[in-house]
């Protein structure tokens, strides 16, 4: 079953944070990792987002997530995310063919 992380992220160092986006779509594709929207401006509906940056992406397990946000390549650059920027993030299951939520 696909699983989705819904990240949100405020920007704070450019020069830090383009070091961890430099090295970042070489390590994630290794591991199944579909970026599916990164977006700078998102439309808020509901409530408040100070978020500068707001990213989905799905892998297609989560053992295929975790052993990317695990990998000692990921947890190299990721100094670098930790040092530009603040982030939220969650992870979400996808739905199976058929499944109806609130049926």
């Amino acid at each position: 079953m696909p699983v989705y992380m819904i990240s949100r992220m405020t920007i704070h160092d450019r020069s830090q944070y383009d070091k961890y986006e430099e090295r970042f779509m070489d390590i994630f594709e290794k591991f199944e990792g579909k970026m599916l929207s990164v977006d700078e401006e998102p439309q808020v509906v509901a409530g408040e987002w100070k978020a500068t940056r707001s990213v989905l992406m799905e892998f297609p397990d989560k053992p295929k997530l975790f052993a990317w946000l695990t990998s000692p390549e990921y947890q190299e650059i990721s100094k670098f995310r930790e040092a530009g920027s603040t982030a939220e993030a969650i992870i979400v299951e996808g739905l199976e063919p058929g499944d109806v939520p609130g049926a």
